[in-house]
C-alpha cells in the first residue's frame, strides 16, 4: 500500500540535503532515478526556481527548507511524491502556498502527464478543486454536498457560500445580470 501512494501534507517537510536528495528521499517500490527526480521537478513547477540556484539540482536545502519560500517548499514536497510514481497521489491542502498561476499549471500537468494516477486534493480554495471530477464538500466534519462544480453551484448552499466568499465579483455579476432581466 505504501508503494502505491504518494502523500503531500500542507506543511512541507524538507531536510538538510540537496534538492535532488530531498526529492528522491524515501522508500519506493523501484529506485528513484535522476530522471524520475527531473520529471517530478518539472511537473511540480519547481524547475524555474531551481534553475536560478547556483548549483541547480545539487543546491543545498537548509534544515526545514529555511532557505526557500513556502511555495518552493510545497513544490519540492509535491515533486517528492510524484517521483515515487505512485498510483494514488493525496494532496492535503498542499497547494495553499502556491500562487494561482502555479496552482493551475501544476494541476494541468498532473492531468496530462500523470493520466493514470488518481489524485485526491484536499483544498480550501475553490480554484484548486473547481475542475475536479468529483468534489465532496465538508461542513463541520459532515458531508454537505457531492458533485461537480456546476452541480454544487446549483444544489449546495455551503459550496455556494464558499465560492462567493472567494469570488465576490461573481455574486455581483449575477446580481447585475438578474437586474438587467427586469426580475429584481
Amino acid at each position: 500500500l505504501y508503494d502505491k501512494m504518494g502523500y503531500v501534507t500542507q506543511k512541507a517537510v524538507l531536510f538538510s540535503d540537496t534538492i535532488e536528495g530531498n526529492v528522491a528521499f524515501g522508500e519506493a517500490a523501484q529506485a528513484i532515478t535522476e530522471g524520475d527526480v527531473k520529471k517530478a521537478i518539472d511537473i511540480s513547477q519547481a524547475q524555474e526556481f531551481i534553475d536560478k540556484m547556483e548549483e541547480g539540482l545539487y543546491s543545498h536545502i537548509a534544515q526545514s527548507g529555511g532557505n526557500v519560500s513556502g511555495g518552493q517548499k510545497q513544490r519540492l514536497s509535491i515533486a517528492r511524491a510524484i517521483a515515487r510514481n505512485p498510483e494514488i497521489l493525496i494532496f492535503d491542502d498542499s497547494f495553499s502556498a502556491l500562487d494561482y498561476k502555479t496552482d493551475k499549471e501544476l494541476r494541468r500537468r498532473l492531468s496530462t502527464d500523470l493520466k493514470g494516477t488518481t489524485c485526491v486534493i484536499v483544498a480550501q480554495r475553490i480554484g484548486t478543486i473547481r475542475h475536479a471530477d468529483k468534489i465532496i464538500v465538508l461542513d463541520d466534519g459532515k458531508m454537505a454536498g457531492i458533485g461537480t462544480h456546476e452541480e454544487l453551484m446549483k444544489n449546495c448552499e455551503v459550496y455556494q457560500e464558499i465560492y462567493y466568499s472567494q469570488f465576490p465579483e461573481e455574486k455581483l455579476r449575477e446580481k447585475i445580470n438578474y437586474d438587467e432581466k427586469g426580475e429584481a
